[in-house]
């Protein structure tokens, strides 16, 4: 027992000391599902953005691409794909100063981001993204 402490202290000490021992850990979080992920309007606008960009409807892909990322995407990765494919439609499009721009960006959302070999090695864009590159 320690003396420098009155005696009716030392019960609501040990009580809230054992109650904290017994306080369980927050539930993990529940799995976000599709058709969650699909009521978010900058997610589907991704979404939209990405089967434009692969049907090659790259005057779609571009307004809904940007409005994924005006939106709010909440991944990362999702932001890094966004400006990946805009530096590809920019690029073809001739607007290098926004293909180097959207690299950058990709690179800013997704520390990790980097081109497929076969995407780097592109004659397009594979120069303005190695020319960014450390």
């Amino acid at each position: 027992m320690n003396p420098r402490l009155p005696p009716a202290l030392l019960l609501p000490i040990a009580l809230a000391l054992l109650l904290a021992g017994c306080a369980a850990p927050p539930p993990p979080p529940k799995p976000t599902g599709l058709a969650e992920v699909m009521e978010r309007p900058a997610e589907r606008a991704l979404l939209d953005g990405i089967r434009a960009y692969d049907d090659g409807q790259y005057a779609q892909a571009e307004p809904l691409l940007r409005k994924a990322l005006a939106d709010g995407l909440q991944s990362q990765r999702d932001r890094a794909t966004a400006h990946k494919l805009l530096a590809f439609i920019t690029c073809t499009s001739n607007r290098l100063a926004d293909c180097q721009q959207q690299f950058r960006d990709a690179r800013a959302a997704d520390a990790s981001f980097a081109l497929s070999r076969s995407e780097a090695g592109h004659p397009v864009w594979g120069p303005v993204y190695k020319s960014l590159t450390p």
